[in-house]
């Protein structure tokens, strides 16, 4: 007897395990067992749905009684469902249409999170204008954001621009849309027409080659270690010439956590001051579910810079995210 395709017998059991799905939902009948079960739609991306959903969340989502459910994008959204939360990240105007139109005509549905807000923080040239306005400073630090100067045309004009500008070199280039995390050093002016615009460009602060991920699920704030460019001396600024390219930051090194680092780089940010950066940043954003790149100015103790800003990313690189994350999804039921 012939084995059956492996795919075939995958997709037959993620079927029945959808259908098992949908019959709960469908079987929600009295107030009293709505109370009992929250159905979270989701659209995500296939690479966003494996990384995010991963089996140990899906069941302790399932015993907490939070129920992950696929929206079906060929289908209209108003006719699927019922939903308590519709948990997304897809990209375009026709989405974000008909998100906005949903959000119109279910307002006691919850959208994380709202996709003018989202795009929001796509723009590079927009991104950290809410860090910079904040101008956090207290006891704890300082938190502000590197120069930067935006290029939408014409690389021949980068460096007489970036002249102008008053920036120093090394800089930071990335793209101006914030959907691509690759990013290049430019080491001096000539190597600045090689870029290609739109982008942003970034003075290059040193921090011993450590960035910080602040996760922020709600009002839950995590941080974690990661490596990131190493620091550049004024000699290397000198000897080195070009563009050097990196796929992203995430990529040049894994995470720091068990690195034998200098407390003067490693030491975490102080909790306070990453509460109050993120709840001052959730109200102006008008996001809950985002993180934030932070790096420590190498030779100080408490001057940050906020570098970059992402919705949604990789909470399943989050230690605890499944706990997090369900506890987040069934304290936003209860403000409900």
């Amino acid at each position: 007897m012939r084995m059956r395709n492996e795919n075939v017998v995958g997709y037959e059991r993620e079927v029945e395990e959808e259908e098992e799905e949908m019959e709960m939902v469908a079987a929600r009948g009295s107030p009293q067992q709505q109370m009992k079960l929250v159905v979270v739609g989701y659209a995500l991306t296939s690479k966003k749905t494996k990384s995010f959903l991963q089996p140990k969340l899906v069941g302790l989502a399932r015993n907490k009684g939070i129920l992950f459910v696929a929206i079906d994008q060929s289908r209209p959204l108003s006719d699927q469902g019922p939903f308590d939360i519709v948990l997304h990240k897809l990209s375009g105007s026709k989405w974000s249409r008909i998100l906005e139109d949903y959000r119109k005509t279910h307002p006691h549905v919850a959208v994380l999170d709202p996709p003018d807000a989202i795009q929001h923080v796509y723009n590079r040239q927009y991104m950290l204008e809410d860090v910079a306005d904040l101008n956090l400073s207290d006891g704890y630090g300082q938190v502000g954001v590197p120069r930067q100067l935006v290029i939408e045309k014409d690389p021949s004009s980068i460096p007489d621009a970036v002249d102008k500008a008053g920036l120093s070199l090394p800089l930071v280039a990335k793209p101006l849309v914030a959907k691509s995390h690759e990013l290049s050093l430019a080491y001096n002016m000539v190597s600045l027409q090689k870029l290609e615009p739109p982008l942003v460009l970034q003075e290059f602060i040193n921090h011993g080659g450590v960035l910080f991920k602040v996760f922020i699920v709600g009002e839950a704030v995590k941080v974690v270690r990661r490596f990131s460019l190493p620091d550049v001396s004024k000699r290397e600024l000198s000897n080195n010439a070009g563009v050097f390219h990196f796929p992203r930051v995430s990529c040049v090194a894994a995470s720091a956590e068990e690195a034998d680092l200098d407390p003067c780089v490693g030491e975490l940010p102080p909790r306070p001051l990453l509460e109050r950066l993120a709840r001052e940043l959730r109200r102006r954003l008008g996001l809950r579910l985002f993180n934030l790149d932070i790096i420590r100015e190498h030779g100080t103790k408490d001057r940050y810079y906020v570098i970059d800003i992402n919705y949604f990313p990789g909470y399943g690189k989050m230690p605890e995210y499944e706990h997090i994350f369900t506890d987040f999804l069934l304290n936003l039921m209860k403000q409900k």
